[in-house]
């Protein structure tokens, strides 16, 4: 494995802590502010704006740079936005912090998958993109749990003081580790936008926008789910988060060794499964062992999928994938928010707290029908092409579509 993948994925464990554990830390930092939950919960809405705004204009500003320096900045920014919410003496002070860091996330990882699979052969594109983004779901797994006792124990600033330390790691890391050969600069931004002429790239946005959709608009309430319908003790919630994120895992590396193979067949089998674990864990939410199994299941199948997306979004545009790549970030940040807000009026409408398990599955579904039609297109040789600039020479693909 290429060292410079190792440092990938730390700075990806460092931004994913950032944007995930801030949901363990609310009351602490509600408490310290004195504002309401509510008002404190807008930290995790405005970094997720913020990235999905980073994913699309910064990666846009900088497509002519080398990329190696391009992800060195972006961890400056990271560090800098993670310390400016250590210090930060009021609620308008912490949210600039917040967005700050923010900036950098649908850029680095963006780039930075373009960079992975810069790393390794081109039948193992894929699986390095999966295991950059292993640092995402270690963040979920062990980062969030450890980074919440952290800051319930110490003060929630510890907890970023902590991060901005990762930071500065990871900054060294990929300084020494990532070959400054490996990171070529972008075509330029004309080349880049030309990317978005391939219908395929804009139908594989659509399917990252709706299957990580699915699963999140499950996800958002499952603490409700789990107290209210399974059963289970409010203080057991964050250990079988765990078991969640133990999914993320696992379903990420699988999924990256599956893209490798057969890319499309991949992603619909995947789809396919994912909407099958919804529709089972919303039959079975009131009974605890089959809750316990949806939940490993829902992980695996749900993350299976980024590799994957990532990975076809970048085959497509081939000739110029870094802001697409960029923009596919900012579109499971788009799918976040699409499947919180839906659960949330499936609630809102009376409909119990299984219903936002149920929206997920009829999201993922509409996510599995594009899929389909995106790969019959593909075969048929449609929109499949990527879009191609005649002053650009087509790169090798990473990985067999059907």
């Amino acid at each position: 494995m290429p060292a410079g993948l190792i440092a990938l994925a730390l700075g990806g464990f460092g931004i994913g802590l950032t944007e995930f554990v801030i949901m363990g830390l609310l009351p602490e930092v509600a408490a310290d502010f004195r504002v309401s939950e509510a008002s404190a919960g807008w930290f995790i809405s405005g970094y997720a704006l913020s990235v999905t705004v980073g994913a699309l204009l910064v990666t846009a500003a900088v497509t002519r740079l080398p990329r190696k320096p391009v992800l060195l900045g972006l961890l400056v920014l990271f560090i800098a936005g993670n310390f400016l919410s250590a210090i930060a003496d009021s609620y308008a002070a912490m949210m600039i912090g917040r967005i700050v860091a923010a900036l950098c996330h649908g850029a680095f990882f963006g780039i930075g998958s373009v960079v992975a699979a810069s790393l390794v052969p081109s039948h193992k594109k894929a699986g390095a993109i999966a295991i950059m983004f292993t640092g995402l779901t270690a963040a979920n797994v062990l980062g969030v749990p450890f980074g919440t006792l952290l800051g319930q124990n110490f003060g929630w600033r510890s907890t970023f003081w902590a991060i901005t330390v990762i930071g500065v790691v990871a900054l060294l890391g990929i300084a020494l580790m990532v070959p400054a050969s490996s990171t070529e600069p972008a075509k330029g931004l004309r080349s880049e936008l030309g990317a978005f002429a391939s219908g395929q790239v804009w139908l594989s946005i659509i399917v990252t926008i709706l299957g990580f959709g699915g699963m999140f608009g499950a996800f958002t309430y499952i603490a409700f789910t789990l107290t209210e319908v399974s059963g289970f003790e409010s203080g057991a919630v964050p250990w079988l988060l765990v078991l969640f994120g133990g999914g993320l895992f696992v379903g990420n590396f699988l999924g990256g060794k599956a893209a490798d193979k057969a890319l499309d067949k991949s992603l619909i089998f995947i789809l396919a499964g994912l909407v099958a674990v919804l529709i089972f864990f919303a039959l079975t939410a009131s009974n605890s062992i089959a809750t316990l199994v949806s939940l490993a299941l829902m992980g695996g199948f749900g993350f299976a999928t980024v590799p994957g997306l990532q990975m076809r979004v970048m085959h497509f545009a081939s000739t110029a994938p870094t802001l697409a790549s960029g923009a596919n970030i900012g579109a499971f940040n788009l799918g976040n928010a699409l499947g919180a807000w839906l659960g949330g009026v499936t609630i809102s409408a009376g409909l119990g707290y299984t219903s936002p398990i149920w929206a997920g599955a009829g999201i993922t579904l509409a996510a599995l029908l594009v899929m389909l039609a995106a790969a019959a297109a593909a075969r048929r040789g449609g929109p499949a092409a990527p879009a191609v600039t005649p002053d650009v020479e087509r790169e090798p693909q990473g990985a067999t579509i059907a």
